[in-house]
């Protein structure tokens, strides 16, 4: 019931469709909604939340194990599980192709709804 509640109050809580804005984004607040609506298929959203837990899993094996010259296998695997699940289960392009920092960050808000309890996935 609470988490119920507190989805309620967060930006697109049911990731329902957005128009693309053709004259952009001035604010990551204004293009969250859109990117949450890019989401909308369940498989999608779960290979984001994988995907995104792995990264953070790898860079702290990385940095625990002084590793630092792999960081690319955090974004290789990171982005990987996210273009599957747009490809295959979406069926629409990423993102991050239009709006690669505004994408970024909205894997990561997306992540800590989820990981907190405040957002179903």
């Amino acid at each position: 019931m609470a988490v119920q509640k507190l989805n309620k109050e967060i930006a697109n809580h049911n990731y329902s469709k957005r128009a693309y804005k053709t004259e952009g984004y001035k604010s990551f607040e204004e293009f969250y909604p859109y990117y949450l609506s890019e989401h909308c298929n369940t498989i999608n959203r779960r290979l984001h939340l994988l995907a995104t837990t792995n990264v953070v899993g790898i860079l702290a094996y990385l940095i625990l194990t002084r590793q630092p010259k792999f960081w690319w296998i955090a974004l290789v695997q990171g982005y990987g599980f996210a273009w599957i699940g747009h490809f295959i289960f979406e069926k629409n392009k990423p993102a991050t192709f239009k709006h690669p920092i505004y994408s970024f960050m909205g894997d990561w808000k997306m992540w800590y709804e989820v990981v907190s309890g405040r957002r179903k996935f």
